[in-house]
C-alpha cells in the first residue's frame, strides 16, 4: 500500500510540475505584454528546466515515450519558429511564453530521450 501511495504521489507531482511550467510560461508573456520589452531571467530558466526535468520523470510511461519525444520535438522547432516570428511582428508577450515553453519543454523530452535510449541498449 506504502508504493502505491508513493506512486500517486510522484503522479501528482508531475502533473503539478506540468501545470507550474505552463503556469509559468503564460505569466512572463502576461508580464511582457503589460511591462513592455521583458526578458525571461536565468533564475525563472531554471525553475523552468528544473519542472521540465521532473515532467519527464515522472509523467511519461514507457508507453508514451514515442508519442511525447515526436511531440516535444515538433512543439519545440515550431515554439522557437514561431518565438522568432512573433518577435518580428513586435508580439512580444506571445514570444516570450512561447520561448518559455520551449525552455520548458526541451529538459522533459531530453530526459525521455535518455530513458529511450537506455531501453534500447539495455534490452537483451
Amino acid at each position: 500500500m506504502a508504493a502505491k501511495q508513493s506512486s500517486n504521489l510522484m503522479a501528482k507531482v508531475g502533473v503539478w510540475a506540468y501545470i507550474l511550467g505552463i503556469v509559468i510560461a503564460a505569466i512572463l508573456g502576461v508580464v511582457s505584454w503589460l511591462q513592455g520589452d521583458v526578458s525571461i531571467s536565468p533564475s525563472i530558466v531554471g525553475i523552468l528546466v528544473v519542472l521540465g526535468v521532473v515532467v519527464g520523470l515522472l509523467n511519461i510511461s514507457d508507453e508514451e515515450v514515442q508519442m511525447f519525444l515526436l511531440g516535444s520535438i515538433a512543439f519545440v522547432v515550431a515554439s522557437t519558429g514561431m518565438a522568432s516570428v512573433f518577435d518580428g511582428l513586435g508580439l512580444t508577450a506571445l514570444q516570450i511564453f512561447m520561448s518559455a515553453i520551449a525552455i520548458f519543454t526541451a529538459p522533459g523530452a531530453l530526459v525521455v530521450a535518455f530513458k529511450a535510449l537506455y531501453q534500447v541498449a539495455h534490452d537483451d
